[in-house]
């Protein structure tokens, strides 16, 4: 969009920029004080994982979810992810938060443990459902570890409606959002190596680096690549985000299709269960995107059905990678760096997309997740090619008066962390996969697991030497005893046997309006 249109769709709007509202889940490993895998149930101190509100497993049965409320304000959503850190680092004993997102030394595949709910029909399907992602895709891929960062706007904020609602508006957010991604990859990517156990069996392109640890020399983000949340099945899903229909309807194509490879893992073997159907897709969550369109559900519904009858409320941002060197995962000017982003990609003019375009997305994508911070690397846009500096160089320069309407009246923090931006593209040096490569050589042997256990010590050490509110302990403590107060309750009320639920849940009718 020509720099006077987007100066005109924020003139007069800057108050109204305090309409962002922000939350941050953040996945991590309970690692045993040596770095492995911790093989220990979720602590019961941290309650159900099914039921709380803040703390949750995801694939494993060692990998936290930690989850913060809604904020409008930056500080509070990092004081309150801080706080929840404070009181699991408190809870785990001796184990650690592994700070990377590519997962340190790892067992067998079988020994990866699956994550369990408790005995309830929705504990079982969650836990079912995750024996289907094993099966799927192995399970060490599903010991990656990233931030979600969701986003969306009050919905009395002007802008969504002048775009044509609030559903046009998020999904143009989208389409920008997937097109310009791989700035994110370049600027927040940190997962340049990985320990070799990752990619046991695999076949890979990766070089050794040091003991015990394989790299691409120009990596920003192993996560985002090939190495990472990918499935050869999934890749032949052409899914469009031109409209909230057309999106429903590639999903729902999905989540209604037998796939024969999966048909043949079938759904149980006796008593015990192996996926919750053999559909291409088991459920929603299982389409792995870089950005979703979100809308909180009610209970027993399912996230498709939700979006068509009720709309698109948030968005989830999907592709940020761990920062090794923050105790949370995540610093603030990251955040910051995410609204401008995301604003741009809302303000922005967003043609429609299409089939030849998506594929250079990803290929865009992948390259700039595994050879990001090459010299002079080309990137495709459109009939065109174009070197990352440059395209960078535009996007950033058009973020300007984004970055000017967010701190009107506040300093320049957003201003500064565009400055960042702009000296992270001229020198690669300064994005955090360099500095990580730079520091496993110059302080850790060339090592990923020295790298990480090392920042994961420093950040327990960070966290549980920070004083914790008394209240704020307490209310957590008091989240934990409800939790499981609620999960027992669910048990309770069960009343119809598992697969009847499950084939229920599954069933195709109860994806539409």
């Amino acid at each position: 969009m020509p720099l006077i249109a987007l100066q005109e769709r924020l003139h007069g709007l800057g108050p109204a920029m305090a309409g962002i509202r922000r939350g941050i889940e953040k996945e991590s490993l309970r690692v045993s004080p040596d770095g492995t895998l911790a093989a220990t149930p979720h602590p019961p101190a941290l309650g159900s994982p099914l039921t709380h509100p803040h703390i949750t497993t995801d694939f494993s049965e060692a990998q936290l979810e930690l989850i913060t409320g809604v904020h409008g304000d930056v500080h509070a959503c990092l004081e309150e992810l801080t706080r929840i850190h404070q009181v699991v680092c408190r809870s785990i004993g001796e184990e650690l938060l592994w700070c990377a997102s590519m997962p340190g030394e790892l067992p067998h595949d079988d020994a990866i443990p699956i994550a369990r709910y408790g005995t309830s029909n929705v504990a079982r399907a969650k836990t079912v459902y995750r024996i289907g992602l094993a099966h799927r895709y192995g399970r060490r891929m599903q010991t990656i570890s990233g931030i979600h960062y969701n986003f969306s706007l009050e919905a009395a904020w002007p802008l969504p409606a002048a775009l044509g609602g609030a559903n046009d508006a998020y999904f143009a957010l989208i389409r920008n959002f997937r097109r310009h991604s791989w700035l994110l990859v370049y600027l927040l990517g940190a997962s340049p190596a990985v320990c070799e156990s990752f990619v046991a069996g695999r076949e890979h392109a990766l070089q050794p680096f040091g003991p015990g640890t394989l790299y691409a020399p120009y990596a920003t983000s192993l996560r985002m690549g090939p190495l990472g949340y990918q499935s050869e099945a999934q890749a032949a899903l052409d899914v469009s985000y031109n409209s909230l229909e057309v999106y429903a309807a590639s999903l729902e194509a999905a989540l209604s299709t037998p796939y024969p490879p999966y048909e043949a893992i079938g759904v149980r073997d006796g008593d015990d269960y192996r996926q919750l159907s053999t559909h291409l897709l088991q459920i929603e969550n299982e389409f792995y995107g870089t950005i979703r369109p979100k809308r909180g559900i009610r209970r027993g519904e399912r996230p498709l059905h939700a979006l068509r009858e009720r709309g698109v409320e948030y968005i989830e941002v999907r592709l940020v990678d761990l920062d090794p060197f923050s105790p949370i995962g995540i610093t603030a000017e990251a955040v910051r760096l995410l609204d401008i982003f995301l604003l741009h990609c809302l303000l922005s003019h967003s043609p429609l997309d299409t089939p030849d375009e998506r594929a250079a997305i990803a290929r865009n994508l992948h390259a700039v997740a595994i050879r990001g911070r090459e010299p002079d690397l080309a990137l495709e846009r459109g009939r065109e090619t174009v070197t990352l500096a440059q395209w960078a160089a535009e996007l950033l320069d058009a973020c300007v008066p984004i970055a000017a309407a967010l701190d009107r009246g506040a300093g320049r923090p957003h201003a500064d962390v565009l400055s960042a931006a702009v000296a992270a593209v001229g020198d690669a040096r300064s994005t955090p996969s360099a500095r990580m490569i730079e520091e496993m050589e110059r302080r850790h042997g060339r090592s990923h697991r020295r790298f990480a256990l090392a920042h994961s010590l420093d950040h327990r050490s960070a966290l549980t030497s920070m004083p914790l509110p008394p209240e704020e302990e307490q209310r957590l403590a008091g989240l934990a005893e409800q939790s499981l107060t609620k999960q027992r309750e669910i048990e309770a009320a069960d009343s119809v046997p598992f697969d009847d639920y499950r084939a229920h849940y599954v069933s195709p009718e109860r994806l539409g309006v």
